[in-house]
């Protein structure tokens, strides 16, 4: 009995922030760099030589739509929609293959508001399905990569008025393992299809 109360309290107690909740809409566009580790010694650094490079050593870019869903008591949540594409480079034997890579990526954030809506900060796991099947790259042949992966994003977001400037680290809970393989020589190259990304966007609210 005392369980059922409980449960239903859990219940009402989620029904009323949600009837104060408030959801913005919006648009946002990012790039994508590689990173390493999810240290903060790996992530400055990364940081640091994109500021370096002016941002042109992108790997790749996303696109797409979110929405952030506020409740009173500055928790938030962020789903949030995109199209990515994105380039690994590989050399081996003076050969440099490049496995590209096209997928959807459905973050699903959970945040909390630090100053009002001006500053959030936000971490949640990310659902991605790959859209390209074979690479193929001179003589080497990409064995079919698996469908869907899962990872996890952590960050923080700034808006002023309505837009939103955005920077957070994505990392994977499995590695996406692939082959090329050489059809003249069988020669193999394997490769992690999901490196971990560093990633600056702006955003757009309506």
């Amino acid at each position: 009995m005392k369980q059922i109360k409980k449960i239903i309290s859990t219940v009402l107690v989620s029904a009323s922030l949600l009837s104060f909740a408030q959801v913005n809409f919006g648009v946002k566009a990012n790039l994508l760099y590689r990173s390493d580790s999810p240290s903060w010694t790996s992530i400055k650094n990364g940081a640091t030589t994109v500021n370096n490079d002016k941002g042109k050593n992108s790997a790749g870019y996303n696109f797409g739509v979110s929405a952030k869903i506020d409740t009173p008591l500055g928790i938030f949540v962020q789903p949030e929609l995109y199209y990515t594409t994105f380039k690994n480079e590989y050399t081996i034997a003076n050969t440099t293959i490049e496995a590209k890579n096209n997928r959807v990526d459905l973050p699903v954030l959970v945040g909390y508001n630090v100053l009002g809506k001006m500053l959030g900060i936000y971490a949640g796991p990310v659902a991605s399905y790959n859209l390209s099947t074979d690479n193929q790259w001179n003589n080497f042949k990409e064995n079919a990569p698996k469908n869907f992966t899962v990872g996890y994003q952590f960050g923080a977001q700034a808006t002023i008025s309505k837009l939103v400037l955005t920077a957070k680290y994505e990392g994977a809970f499995s590695k996406d393992q692939r082959e090329f393989i050489d059809n003249n020589t069988n020669t193999i190259v394997k490769y992690d299809s999901r490196p971990s990304l560093l990633i600056f966007g702006v955003g757009y609210n309506f």
